[in-house]
Formats: C-alpha cells, sequence, structure tokens
C-alpha cells in the first residue's frame, strides 16, 4: 500500500504533533477537530515548533512554509476521510467517544484507508469491531511531545492484516520514528510498566515514606530517569494516569494495578498537574 495523504482526527498536542512530522516525511496532511479554535491552535502550535526549528538552524525558513502548505484543516469527518489512505486518531481517550469516530470515518473513507489509533492504552481489537474493516484498524502509539520523542507503538489487533502492519510501520519509519511491535494488550508495553511505577511513586507519597520531591530525586539520582516519575505524572496528567491505572485494573482484574487513593484525590480536586497549574507540584 502507498501512503500519499495522512488525515488526523485531533488537533491537540498529540493530533497537531503527528500532523506536524507527517508533513516534515513529505506527506499531504488534513487535520480534522469539531472545533475551529481548536484547530487554530494546532496550527499555531505546529508554527512555533518550526520557528523553534528554524531558530535553531535545523531548517530554513523555506523549509517551513513547505511544511505549513501542506497541512489543511477541516472540521467535517467526511472532508477528512474523502482522499486520506490513513487515518490517524488522536483525541480523547475513552473507548465510547472512540469507537463513534471509527463507526464514521468506516462509513466515509474508501474501502483501502487504514484507520489507525493512537490510543495510550485502549484495545484495538475493540475498536476495530465496530467497522467493516478491522484487518485495515490498527494502533500507532505516539509518545509526547510528538516532534520530539522518537517511539511509535505499533499495536496488531485480533485481525489487523501483515500488509496494513507493513504498511503503518515503513510509515512510522518514513515520519522518523523508531517503530516497535506490540500485541494487543492492555496499556501495550509503555503504559503497562510505566504507569505502576508512577502509581507506586504515588504510593509512596500517599503513605508518607517521602515527599514528591524526594521521590523524583531518588529516581533521577539513582536510577538515572531523566524525570521523577511524579514530575512525569503532572506532565502527563493526573487524569490521564489514573484513566490508564482503571484500564489496566478493568483489563487484568488483577490488585496490583489499583489506583492509589491519592491520585483519585487529586484528580477529584482538579489537580491535574500542569495543565490545570497545580498537581504534585504548583506551576505559575
Amino acid at each position: 500500500m502507498e501512503i500519499k495523504q495522512i488525515g488526523v482526527i485531533g488537533a491537540g498536542q498529540m493530533g497537531s504533533g503527528i500532523a506536524q512530522v507527517a508533513a516534515q516525511a513529505g506527506y499531504s496532511v488534513v487535520m480534522m477537530d469539531a472545533s475551529d479554535s481548536q484547530l487554530d491552535k494546532g496550527i499555531e502550535r505546529i508554527q512555533k515548533n518550526l520557528d523553534r526549528s528554524v531558530e535553531k538552524g535545523r531548517i530554513s525558513v523555506e523549509k517551513k512554509v513547505e511544511i505549513l502548505e501542506r497541512i489543511g484543516t477541516t472540521s467535517k469527518i467526511e472532508v477528512v476521510a474523502a482522499d486520506s489512505d490513513i487515518v490517524i486518531e488522536a483525541i480523547i481517550e475513552n473507548i465510547k467517544v472512540k469507537s463513534e469516530v471509527f463507526r464514521e470515518l468506516d462509513v466515509h473513507c474508501p474501502s483501502h484507508t487504514i484507520l489507525a489509533s493512537n490510543t495510550s492504552s485502549l484495545p484495538i481489537t475493540e475498536i476495530a469491531a465496530v467497522t467493516k474493516r478491522p484487518e485495515k484498524v490498527i494502533g500507532m502509539h505516539f509518545m509526547n511531545p510528538v516532534p520530539v520523542m522518537k517511539l511509535v507503538e505499533v499495536i496488531r489487533g485480533l485481525a489487523t492484516s501483515d500488509d496494513v502492519f507493513h504498511t503503518v510501520h515503513d510509515l512510522a519509519v518514513q515520519m522518523g520514528k523508531q517503530p516497535v511491535e506490540v500485541q494487543d494488550f492492555p496499556g501495550f508495553v509503555s503504559n503497562r510498566v510505566l504507569m505502576p511505577m508512577i502509581n507506586e511513586a504515588i504510593y509512596t507519597v500517599y503513605e508518607g515514606v517521602a515527599t514528591p520531591e524526594a521521590v523524583d530525586q531518588v529516581m533521577k539520582l539513582g536510577m538515572n530517569h531523566p524525570m521523577g516519575p511524579l514530575t512525569l505524572a503532572d506532565f502527563i496528567g493526573l487524569d490521564t494516569c489514573l484513566y490508564i491505572m482503571e484500564t489496566l485494573y478493568e483489563g487484568f482484574a488483577d490488585s496490583k494495578y489499583r489506583p492509589c487513593p491519592l491520585l483519585r484525590k487529586y484528580v477529584k480536586a482538579g489537580w491535574l498537574g500542569r495543565k490545570s497549574g497545580r498537581g504534585f507540584y504548583v506551576y505559575e
């Protein structure tokens, strides 16, 4: 399969990042979001990222203009679906919302179009089941921030064909990423390993073992992590961390994935991390 045009559903941090790296790789991109203001913010975010690349001498001004010209926007799902060879969904981490989007994409996309989800923990097989093309549904889990992070987890659903897997694997390489094949289990590899570590770090604060600063210092200085787990949790968003832990807990029915009560408490209080101005740390 040859990929010429890429559709992206969602103009948030992940969606705009995916649109940017796709355009940088030379693909025509249509980025869709139901909110016009979110589309404007997405394009603005891409422009700022490219401006930084120009300042650092990584790309020329002419190259920046070329990249931006490859990105179109729309608020209509039928427009993003019409001519795309692959559509990558990057919206809220909610199985009902994602399934509805895939159901609509299945109706509006040409028969050859691959449907990919940037989900960080939800089952690809379940998402694929709402379509009439489960063999063409796959996971492409990019890391945040997308323009910087190299990894893409490529997740096969139960019915994903070999042709689709290899096409998406090669697409990730063309986008400058390092694809890693992962099977369809809750949390895949990245979040199945990362989130319980973050959850356990929260437990150490909850049980009074150490302060957030101390926990992060131990992991940075003792384990050579570039960022402590609680700083990382604030960066990801504590609501997102809780949602993924709940997905793991429900998916495996194993008590080791039980979310820490302190994590639930912070989310209920609206202390979501950087995006809300307060989590385990306070942000000005």
